[in-house]
């Protein structure tokens, strides 16, 4: 390989692994607080040794793989962990391992080759150049047989893009090009054809081929690929071990195991032994047999082997010394965030069904407002014309906001997955993450917000001067901004994507009710008036109106009003929006807009919807 790594055991002795005790199991009689999944699991993982983690469903195997990879999210865990030695310390352990998912979680709109070389340059030190980087990327695509698909976009599972058994292997790609020494695989095969699953198999054969530790749960595996592996650590349901140790040639070593046991019938020739060890180690069989094999297992010969070898390998080797990063993450934070921004960067322009859904929609919106209420600017006669432009201002501002707000939302969801396998990883902190995608927003909206205010403004007969064009942008683009901000902090705030459009929802009839137009704010019951204060759409409003028409002295006809008020006047008495106010309007605009932003970075760093 370009990069050299270290080889690096795993040893674990007694692990057991509690939750709290389901409140269904608790209404059923239940007394005890918590309830145990995994039980005194002992044993080790090797360099150049590929290891199943086996059993019935329920065995707990994913639950041990999780709770030696660092990924539970809750529970109690008990016991000794160690790597090579020295205790694990997840911080430092994240650095050195890979874990790859059942589900194969990547950003859609990126290459191949660019979700390897994100990966590579968020996980490797940042003492390897970028030459050397690009270099190991190549030679992990080849190691992994994705060469011909480099340029392929990932896709969404199911619609676009990559097939299952494709995915797989990026998923195997993007963990190695961290060139970590001990690498998990919760079910690499689960899914796949005969075909598809020798290729996956082909792949982690290769990556244990090179050195490293790789540990993968399995289901049922036809027999080449039960036969691809060296050892076995096979679990009853109960979290209790029953089986440790090598698989040996055609799985003779694991049939003699438990063909030695008396009662046990002989395995049929040409018989899957996957399917015929789980067979005869079944809760049924054992009931049949009158026998506990994970008692038996513990008074075998094979057991003590295993336990000297915990021993073993519990010990540092002379000279060895442990673990140590002199920061939490391969990169500084500077480097986190150009390598998020250039990956959202790509993400956004690749995808057309976001972005020009909202242009297409403000350009139609633009156009409708500006034939609906043409050069309606010009007209000052009675306060009826001045309510009409009013409607106008709000109703465009308020249409085109809801729409970023419900079309940034699916984005945001999908890419939080991802987010959520990429901080496990170690990858980045939450806060340049959030950046990016806060930052990659922006040119997008000030494209949206120029030819909607050009449109419009010419349309509807604005004044045409500097100052008024300039407010009339300044407030439709942070209206825009803080709309999409919006619904950015709706979906970081709940668990899916339907919740968060209930979420945002929620709140549009109370943008609606209190935006100063259907009740101007001096006729909003004090009681009420508070929210007026808190609510964007009013301050939008107080902007886009003020600006225009802060210094118009012309008299207009008011109904119960005489002698004729002035524009200026009118708009100050009726609606309360006070002509040298403009300044505090940007700055609550921008706050707004920062306030948004900042809530949905803060809900991706401390809220996380996915329990392990």
């Amino acid at each position: 390989m370009v990069l050299p790594f270290t080889p690096l055991a795993m040893s674990f002795d007694n692990v057991d692994y509690y939750v709290d005790m389901p409140s269904e199991m608790r209404d059923q009689g239940v007394g005890q607080d918590r309830l145990q999944l995994l039980r005194g699991v002992t044993g080790t993982f090797r360099p150049g040794i590929l290891t199943a983690l086996m059993g019935v469903s329920g065995a707990g195997k994913t639950t041990l793989m999780d709770v030696l990879a660092g990924r539970k999210t809750g529970g109690y865990i008990e016991g000794d962990i160690r790597i090579s030695g020295f205790p694990k310390k997840q911080e430092t352990f994240a650095r050195i391992s890979g874990y790859c998912e059942q589900t194969d979680i990547h950003s859609p709109q990126v290459t191949v080759r660019e979700s390897l070389i994100y990966s590579a340059f968020l996980r490797l030190p940042k003492e390897v150049g970028k030459h050397e980087k690009m270099s190991f990327v190549d030679e992990v695509m080849e190691l992994v047989e994705l060469n011909n698909l480099k340029d392929a976009l990932v896709g969404l599972p199911g619609v676009t893009g990559l097939s299952t058994e494709q995915r797989k292997r990026l998923t195997i790609a993007v963990e190695l090009v961290a060139n970590p020494s001990i690498i998990f695989m919760d079910e690499p095969t689960s899914g796949l054809d005969a075909r598809a699953a020798a290729i996956v198999m082909r792949t982690v054969r290769n990556t244990v081929d090179t050195g490293r530790t790789v540990v993968c749960t399995i289901h049922q595996p036809s027999i080449d690929i039960f036969e691809a592996f060296d050892e076995l650590l096979l679990m009853k349901r109960g979290g209790q071990v029953i089986y440790l140790g090598p698989l040996g040639r055609n799985s003779h070593k694991i049939i003699e195991y438990f063909e030695a046991i008396s009662g046990v019938p002989k395995i049929k020739e040409k018989y899957n032994p996957a399917t015929w060890m789980l067979e005869v180690s079944s809760i049924a069989a054992e009931i049949q047999l009158g026998i506990d094999f994970a008692e038996y297992y513990k008074s075998s010969s094979l057991y003590e082997r295993n336990r000297a070898l915990v021993k073993e390998l519990s010990t540092p080797p002379p000279g060895a010394s442990d673990l140590y990063f002199a920061s939490k993450y391969s990169q500084p934070t500077w480097g986190q965030f150009k390598s998020c921004l250039w990956k959202q960067w790509w993400t956004y322009w690749r995808s057309p069904d976001y972005n020009l859904v909202r242009f297409f929609v403000t350009l139609i919106s633009a156009l409708i407002v500006g034939t609906v209420f043409w050069k309606v600017g010009r007209k000052r006669e009675s306060s009826n014309d001045l309510t009409m432009i009013i409607g106008a201002m709000y109703a465009s501002v308020f249409f085109i906001g809801v729409n970023n707000c419900s079309t940034v939302q699916p984005i945001v969801t999908v890419e939080r997955t991802v987010f959520y396998r990429e901080r496990a990883a170690g990858m980045y902190s939450a806060l340049p993450y959030a950046l990016a995608q806060i930052i990659v927003e922006m040119p997008y909206v000030l494209v949206q917000t120029t030819y909607y205010t050009a449109i419009v403004y010419a349309m509807v007969a604005f004044e045409w001067t500097a100052a008024k064009f300039f407010w009339f942008y300044f407030i439709s683009f942070f209206s825009f901004l803080y709309f999409t901000y919006y619904g950015m902090m709706t979906a970081s705030l709940s668990p899916n994507l339907q919740v968060a459009a209930i979420f945002a929802a929620a709140f549009y009839a109370l943008f609606n009710l209190f935006s100063g137009f259907f009740i101007p704010r001096p006729k909003i019951p004090k009681w009420w008036v508070w929210y007026y204060w808190i609510c964007p759409l009013a301050w939008t409003v107080y902007g886009l109106i003020v600006s225009q028409y802060r210094d118009v002295e012309d008299t207009i006809k008011a109904r119960g009003i005489e002698p004729d008020p002035t524009v200026k006047w009118y708009i100050q008495d009726e609606y309360g929006f006070k002509p040298d106010f403009m300044g505090p309007v940007a700055a609550v605009l921008v706050a707004f807009t920062v306030f948004f932003a900042s809530l949905y970075a803060f809900c991706i760093r401390f809220l996380n919807f996915q329990t392990r």
